[in-house]
This record gives structure tokens, C-alpha cells and sequence, in this order.
């Protein structure tokens, strides 16, 4: 994957994982639609809503706290041999079970490349460019302390 975040210690699945999570059950089927229709699942558990604590650090570092509680949808489907999970922010169950048996289906090898050429992929590259723009909007307006410090 080009534009998924990488890291040595996380694994193909985790990259996808976080990708679906992060992606509507709109733009989820929007991109299934370029692929064959994905075999059958079963529910095993869910798609349930709950809350989960958020929690935090004062400087990065510090002493942890809880910060607030979010509200998670999470499912567990099996197709076949293969068991799909997601965890989603918010209320939205059809992004929970379609994200879970999209996991599943990536699961299975001759799924994979097509599924993530098609979903993952483009899934990730918008993504990040979300990302890029929100961090360019943000650094846009940044203020240098130091430079006004020097501009009296």
C-alpha cells in the first residue's frame, strides 16, 4: 500500500483495519462497487454501540487522565473460515458490519489484491490527503511567537 501509514511494527491488517475504520459506510460502498460482490458473512457479534473512555496526558507525557468518553460502533462477522472486526467511531452500524466484512474478505488471499487496489488504496490516499489539507489549513495559521517578539 503507497499511501497508507507504515510502520515497522504494524502489520498489513492493522493498516487496513485503521483505514476502514476511519472511512463512512458511503465511501465503503462507493468503492465496493469496482469489485465483485463480496461472498456471504454471518454475524457473530454486534453491530453494537457503546462508549469508550478516551484518555490523556498533560504534555504528552504526563500523568494519564480521562479525557472524555466517545461514542464506538463494533461488530464481528465470519465468512467462511475467515473473521472480520471493526471497531468505528459514532453510531453508524452499517459502517461497522460492512468494514467488518470487508476485514474478513482481505483475510482471504485470492480477495485480497483486488480489495485493497480498489478499496484500501484509494480508501487511504484520500485519507491522507484530508489529512494534508487539515494540516495545511492548521500550519496557515500558525503564529510564530519569535518573529513577533522581534517585529516591536
Amino acid at each position: 500500500m503507497t499511501n497508507a501509514p507504515t510502520s515497522p511494527d504494524r502489520t498489513d491488517r492493522q493498516i487496513w483495519m485503521s483505514v476502514l475504520a476511519r472511512a463512512s459506510a458511503e465511501a465503503l460502498r462507493e468503492h465496493l462497487a469496482d469489485v465483485p460482490p463480496l461472498p456471504a458473512h454471518r454475524r457473530l457479534k454486534g453491530p453494537d454501540t457503546g462508549l469508550v473512555m478516551l484518555r490523556g496526558r498533560a504534555g504528552g507525557d504526563g500523568t494519564a487522565f480521562n479525557l472524555m468518553e466517545a461514542t464506538v460502533t463494533r461488530c464481528t462477522v465470519s465468512m467462511g473460515e475467515h473473521m472480520g472486526h471493526a471497531t468505528v467511531m459514532g453510531r453508524d452500524l452499517a459502517q461497522a458490519e460492512l468494514a467488518a466484512a470487508i476485514d474478513a474478505a482481505l483475510q482471504n488471499p485470492e480477495l485480497r489484491d483486488a480489495l485493497m487496489a480498489s478499496v484500501v488504496e484509494p480508501l487511504a490516499a484520500s485519507q491522507d490527503s484530508a489529512r494534508a489539507e487539515t494540516a495545511r489549513k492548521a500550519e496557515a495559521t500558525r503564529v510564530n511567537f519569535f518573529t513577533m517578539a522581534t517585529m516591536r
